[in-house]
């Protein structure tokens, strides 16, 4: 079996080469990082529950008509993606203040915002990921204003869908990141929402106890990392109780063909 040609590696994932023109394989590592890699463990597990939980999440935008990279499950670990030039923006949505927001505003963790708040930061390591305004984002060419605007509607409907989803399982979307890639389509360019959503890139409390159930648990030494991912799963209905071919925690992930 010939080995795959790797194209990229981030903290959290690697891109190889896909089977056909136009296509990547992503693979989700079980690496979880803080603090722009400051902050760096191996988690057994994971990679295979964010895999999950973001082919679940693209699969639901992509049925309320939002373009994305995804094309398949291709195993526990790794997904069908186009390929695509990706925009070196991060676009981040939140609607209760939380993170950075509250550190830099003074704001109390788990305020409400008045309304949910669109954020940008460019995507560079070496720079810990600058937020940076609209200004920036068209001066120095990293997406036309047209495209920017896009990405910012796009953002906000992914934001609204996912808040009620989320909300319809017991948990509050406090906030997320997404990124977005161009593909050349029929000779015209279209704006894709690119990389994952996952328990990663998402601040996800539970409505009743406020219990995190995200990176949180990471960044502030709280432990049980896998087990609140697990809890995200098991809430959007991607896990099952009890079944025999599950590991000795419990739960088993569905496959494609059980949803």
């Amino acid at each position: 079996m010939s080995k795959r040609r790797r194209i990229y590696e981030g903290k959290a994932k690697i891109l190889y080469e896909g089977p056909e023109p136009g296509t990547l394989v992503q693979h989700f590592k079980d690496d979880a990082t803080a603090f722009n890699a400051k902050k760096h463990e191996v988690i057994d597990g994971k990679g295979v529950l964010n895999n999950r939980i973001s082919e679940y999440l693209f699969v639901r935008l992509g049925e309320i008509g939002i373009y994305t990279h995804f094309i398949k499950r291709l195993n526990m670990r790794e997904q069908l993606i186009r390929e695509l030039e990706i925009i070196p923006i991060e676009v981040v949505v939140r609607n209760i203040a939380a993170g950075s927001i509250a550190k830099r505003l003074g704001l109390e963790e788990g305020t409400p915002l008045p309304r949910s708040i669109v954020e940008f930061y460019f995507k560079e390591d070496k720079l810990d990921d600058p937020m940076v305004s609209e200004e920036h984002i068209t001066a120095f060419g990293w997406a036309q204003p047209p495209e920017l605007d896009e990405m910012t509607a796009m953002a906000l409907r992914i934001n609204d869908y996912m808040s009620g989803l989320f909300m319809g399982v017991g948990i509050r979307l406090v906030d997320f990141k997404v990124e977005f890639g161009r593909l050349l389509e029929n000779d015209m360019i279209r704006i894709v929402l690119a990389d994952e959503i996952s328990p990663d890139s998402c601040r996800l409390w539970d409505v009743e106890t406020d219990d995190k159930l995200d990176k949180d648990r990471f960044r502030r030494d709280m432990g049980g990392l896998v087990d609140a991912y697990k809890e995200v799963a098991r809430r959007l209905g991607i896990l099952l109780e009890g079944d025999p071919s599950s590991d000795k925690s419990g739960p088993r992930l569905v496959s494609s063909n059980e949803d």
